[in-house]
């Protein structure tokens, strides 16, 4: 569906040129939620814009569903840019007009006629769950509704790929999760294309099937969202991994345990799949003479499966603590030894 193939993006400056993205290539499949992840000035936003021509590649090429968007101009172009929609943090909804008119507006363009613009409008209406509120103004709209109005927008004339800049990221967490959970159902309703770029790893953790790290301008690492969660590879992946797997008060509470007791072990117990679902602890005390004192402990679902982590401290005998180790392991659950007391 997409084919990135050694893109790079430079803007020129009189002092030194910037180079926003650098030799990029990527492959997305029809059908997929593909997420970009990357903190600000790592060239996400340049990468996305490259793929609906708002943006040409300084080299490379750059082809969306059959046409290489990066050669093509005039009429062409425009055709192309129907097929691949694109939402944005801030709605860009036209404040004049009702929800209604907002979502019509790209069928007007389009020279859609009255009666199908009226039926079409109804049916994203139901789509994207405002009924009821299609003579509200977007003044007379929460956060969530107006991004709700933005993507009814963007499925208007049927496209291929959809395409989101940090659509959720001016949204409070479960108004976040409402979209995103209505991202996954366009998915799999029409089978549409989603790319999505972000900051926040929630997002992709949730909804997305692969996901591509950035880092000043290059993909550092890439893989299923599972994989990525499972063995990141980069820093900048395990700084990503931890916004979700580990709460902010995980090393206060590590610290604070070590500071109270001098003995056993600290150590960090990763899940995967079925392997989360088990009663890993109970087993553990009844077989082996130690005890085990949980610090902090978090289960997150992907697209492709559970992933969790648990912070233990383990005490007793050493000789004791070290089969408790190994048990662990035996059990298809990954070991990290934080500290030792």
């Amino acid at each position: 569906m997409i084919s990135i193939k050694n893109v790079s993006k430079i803007f020129p400056s009189k002092q030194k040129d910037l180079t926003a993205v650098n030799h990029v290539n990527l492959d997305i499949q029809d059908g997929e939620i593909f997420g970009v992840i990357g903190y600000s000035g790592a060239g996400k936003s340049t990468l996305i814009r490259m793929l609906n021509g708002l943006e040409l590649p300084t080299e490379g090429t750059v082809t969306v569903a059959g046409r290489e968007i990066s050669k093509i101009k005039g009429s062409e172009l425009r055709k192309a840019r129907q097929e691949i929609s694109m939402i944005f943090q801030h709605f860009n909804l036209l404040w004049s007009r009702t929800v209604s008119d907002n979502i019509a507006f790209p069928l007007e363009i389009a020279g859609v006629s009255g009666p199908q613009r009226k039926q079409r409008v109804a049916e994203l209406i139901k789509l994207v769950g405002l009924e009821g509120r299609e003579n509200a103004y977007p003044s007379q709209l929460s956060g969530g509704q107006k991004q709700r109005v933005g993507i009814a927008r963007a499925l208007a004339n049927n496209p291929k790929v959809l395409l989101c800049d940090e659509a959720t990221s001016a949204l409070d967490p479960q108004t976040t999760d409402s979209i995103l959970d209505l991202l996954v159902d366009i998915n799999k309703r029409l089978g549409l294309t989603i790319v999505l770029i972000t900051h926040e790893m929630h997002v992709i953790r949730k909804i997305c099937h692969r996901v591509a790290v950035m880092e000043s301008g290059k993909i550092v690492e890439l893989g299923s969202v599972l994989d990525v969660f499972k063995n990141p590879q980069q820093p900048i992946t395990k700084r990503f991994v931890k916004q979700v797997t580990e709460p902010e008060e995980t090393n206060e509470t590590v610290e604070h345990l070590l500071s109270r007791y001098h003995s056993g072990q600290v150590v960090q117990l990763t899940f995967i799949g079925e392997s989360a679902e088990l009663p890993l602890i109970t087993n553990l005390i009844r077989n082996h003479d130690v005890t085990a004192n949980i610090l902090q402990g978090k289960i997150s679902q992907t697209r492709s499966g559970s992933y969790g982590t648990l912070f233990i401290h383990l005490d007793g005998a050493e000789e004791e603590v070290n089969k408790a180790i190994d048990y662990i392991r035996s059990q298809q659950v990954g070991v990290e030894v934080v500290s030792n007391g």
